[in-house]
């Protein structure tokens, strides 16, 4: 067998096995507020920019309106999120948050410092992988 071709170096193993493993280390966090790792993802950048629309959510996520929508309308049925229709242009849905999501913002605030305690990771550690991922993903997203 070529070297190349083993698994253990593969870059992309070990990333989708992290990958698995930190959504796997999210659920019993999440639970509290009855989510989903993708939509707890969704909640943190409406918390942070309060009203965006579907492509500029899947934009800052990396996720297709095929796999947002459906993600959408359940945060929806939840409560959590309103959906509506852009005045100016009818194509254009709006995400933002109903008063219910919004104050899950505080209960959510414990869950970064309890997934980091987890992770090991010093602050400079963290600031250093943080960086080299997104040196991978703008990388190849082009």
């Amino acid at each position: 067998m070529k070297e190349i071709l083993k698994l253990s170096n593969q870059l992309c193993f070990p990333i989708y096995s992290l990958s698995k493993e930190i959504s796997n280390a999210y659920r019993p966090l999440l639970e509290s507020l009855d989510v989903t790792y993708p939509q707890y993802l969704v909640l943190l950048v409406l918390w942070e920019y309060k009203k965006l629309n579907v492509r500029e959510i899947g934009e800052l996520l990396h996720l297709d309106s095929g796999t947002l929508t459906p993600l959408l309308k359940r945060l929806e049925a939840k409560s959590l999120v309103n959906r509506n229709r852009s005045t100016i242009d009818e194509r254009i849905v709006e995400i933002s948050l109903t008063h219910k999501g919004a104050s899950l913002e505080e209960s959510a605030e414990c869950i970064p410092k309890q997934l980091k305690e987890k992770s090991s990771l010093t602050d400079q550690e963290q600031i250093q992988l943080t960086h080299i991922i997104n040196k991978i993903l703008n990388t190849i997203k082009t």
